[in-house]
C-alpha cells in the first residue's frame, strides 16, 4: 500500500512540474475501440439515406436492423446507412458478408449530400455475380472507379474481415489480413467517371472528414450483413 501511494504522488509531482514549466505532457494518440451497433434494433446515431444523394431519404423506406449482434441491410434495395457523427483520422473494423448476388460499400468521410462514391470515398463489397462486366476497382477491395484493390482475397458468401485505417489523405486496408490498399489521396488527380458520365471531383479533393456509412444494393435474396463493427478515433 506505501508503494502504491508513494508513485501516486510521483505521478502527481510529475504533472505539476509540467504545468509549471509550461511543458507539455504527453497525452494518448487515440481514444479506445468502441462499438458501432452496440445494441439489437434499429441503430441509434445512424440515419438511412438514397444510394445516390446522402441528402434525401431512399426512394423507398428502408430499415436497417441489428439482430444477436449482425447488422442486417436495409430491405428494399436501394439505401445507406450513415452515421450521425463526422470522423477524421480513425481505424475501423468489421466482418461482412455477401448473398451470390450482393453489393454493399464502405463510406468514408462523406459530406452532408452527394453520393459516396464520387463525392467521398467507397470501399467497395461486391461479389463478381452482381455485375460480371465489373471493373477490379468495382469489385471488393477497390476504391470505387479508381483504384483496384492489389489483389482480390475476398470470399464469396463467407464472413470477410475489413480493417481500414485512415490518416490525412492516407487510406490503408486489409481484407482478410491482406493489405489490398496503400494510397495517399493527395497524389491521386485521374479521371472518376460517374454513373451518367460526367466526372467526378478527383480524389485528392475529396474530404477528409465525413461521416462513415455502410451500403445496400443487394439483388435477389439476401442483404449486407455487418457484425464486429468496432471503431478508434485517432490523433496526429
Amino acid at each position: 500500500m506505501k508503494h502504491t501511494r508513494s508513485l501516486t504522488v510521483l505521478s502527481a509531482c510529475i504533472v505539476l512540474i509540467c504545468v509549471l514549466s509550461g511543458v507539455g505532457c504527453s497525452t494518448p494518440s487515440s481514444s479506445q475501440w468502441a462499438p458501432l451497433f452496440p445494441k439489437d434494433g434499429v441503430p441509434e446515431g445512424w440515419s438511412v439515406r438514397d444510394w445516390a444523394d446522402v441528402s434525401r431519404p431512399p426512394k423507398e423506406a428502408a430499415v436497417w436492423e441489428v439482430r444477436s449482434g449482425t447488422l442486417h441491410g436495409g430491405i428494399p434495395r436501394g439505401s445507406w446507412l450513415m452515421s450521425d457523427k463526422e470522423y477524421s483520422d480513425f481505424d475501423l473494423e468489421f466482418d461482412f458478408k455477401l448473398g451470390e448476388r450482393g453489393n454493399s460499400g464502405l463510406a468514408l468521410r462523406t459530406p452532408p449530400a452527394g453520393d459516396p462514391a464520387f463525392d467521398a470515398v467507397e470501399l467497395q463489397m461486391a461479389d463478381l455475380r452482381y455485375n460480371p462486366a465489373a471493373k477490379d476497382s468495382e469489385l471488393t477491395g477497390g476504391i470505387y472507379r479508381a483504384i483496384a484493390p492489389r489483389q482480390q482475397v475476398y470470399r464469396p458468401t463467407e464472413w470477410n474481415h475489413y480493417r481500414v485505417e485512415c490518416r490525412g489523405p492516407r487510406i490503408k486496408a486489409w481484407l482478410n489480413n491482406t493489405l489490398i490498399q496503400d494510397v495517399d489521396l493527395s497524389h491521386m488527380e485521374a479521371e472518376v467517371l460517374r454513373h451518367n458520365g460526367q466526372p467526378a471531383i478527383p480524389l485528392s479533393k475529396r474530404p477528409l472528414k465525413g461521416r462513415i456509412g455502410f451500403q445496400e444494393l443487394s439483388r435477389g435474396e439476401g442483404s449486407v450483413q455487418i457484425r464486429n463493427a468496432l471503431i478508434r478515433e485517432r490523433t496526429r
